[in-house]
């Protein structure tokens, strides 16, 4: 089996192909990135063939996917905030990209995994979610998982072609930079403690998420793929935890084992209040896949980013 992974050289991209090398030496691992935010030094001692293109370049994703068997599709422009400051680039990367991925895979009957986001419900308060209850995308980014995770489901509707959305809710872990204005919440806190920078909150720090580590994300992709799961509604991929920036901020304080300055400043356009998974479906689909708790997430972030420093 060949498995083609977009945004491979990106955090979660990186850690899939690793575990795919781990659990499975067997199989054939295919990396298409164009490198806008995912780095080359993430694929060190990784087993995977390169190969460097962009996502709207219908030519070059159906060379990426000509001989592979399955697709981890997690090529994306992420980021709330750069969606707000970039909605067009968003759109061609998250939208029209997988437009393009569906059909070259669709040419192949290639399996599809694709990477939607919690971020569709937006505007729905209600707490926990479920992969059924309505939606209201709140940022261009956000509009665009949703649009890119309906194409994906109409491809398996229309044309027979096996998918599976997940809808990811704030994945961290190794690999996850900390170096760039748009950042994740878990690495800019991690390196703030770590090198003794007040940790920015945006807004009260009440605002709450549903963190999931990045073993767990792997070990439920690399089960659907396996599997080659088709189901025809989405899976949000988190276990129903919920956890405030204030909280998360306790928890890496006791990781790193000292207090960590909080600068508050505006809130950002865009963001939810809060955001939880059911899990309910997740559990159904993948009994075996276990939660990572996240003071253990934490610690093993934390000791990524203490070996990065120490290279």
């Amino acid at each position: 089996m060949t498995v083609l992974i977009t945004g491979g050289a990106g955090f979660i991209g990186s850690n899939l192909a690793r575990h795919i090398n781990r659990v499975s030496p067997e199989t054939e691992v295919r990396i298409f990135d164009d490198l806008s935010t995912g780095r080359m030094s993430n694929l060190e001692g990784v087993r995977a063939q390169f190969v460097e293109g962009t996502l709207s370049d219908p030519a070059a994703v159906d060379a990426a996917v000509d001989g592979v068997t399955a697709i981890a599709h997690l090529g994306a422009l992420g980021s709330v905030p750069r969606s707000v400051d970039n909605p067009v680039g968003s759109h061609s990367a998250n939208l029209t990209g997988t437009l393009n991925l569906l059909e070259a895979a669709r040419s192949r009957d290639a399996y599809v995994t694709f990477a939607s986001s919690s971020s569709v419900y937006g505007a729905n308060t209600a707490l926990p979610k479920s992969e059924f209850d309505w939606t209201r995308p709140m940022s261009p980014y956000a509009v665009t998982k949703l649009g890119a995770e309906a194409y994906v489901l109409a491809y398996t509707h229309s044309y027979g072609l096996p998918t599976l959305a997940f809808r990811f809710f704030n994945v961290y872990g190794p690999y996850q930079p900390a170096d760039h204005a748009y950042a994740a919440v878990i690495p800019r806190f991690v390196d703030a403690a770590l090198s003794g920078q007040p940790a920015v909150v945006h807004g009260d720090g009440q605002q709450s998420r549903d963190f999931t580590h990045v073993d767990s994300v792997c070990q439920t992709l690399w089960s659907a793929i396996d599997r080659r799961l088709n189901l025809p509604d989405p899976v949000n991929l988190a276990f129903g935890t919920r956890t405030t920036l204030l909280e998360l901020l306790d928890v890496i304080e006791d990781v790193v084992g000292g207090p960590i300055a909080r600068e508050h400043v505006g809130s950002r356009a865009g963001d939810v209040r809060a955001s939880q998974s059911d899990g309910v479906r997740l559990r159904e689909y993948f009994p075996d896949v276990a939660p990572t708790p996240l003071k253990e997430g934490i610690e093993s972030t934390v000791d990524w980013f203490r070996r990065t420093a120490e290279a």
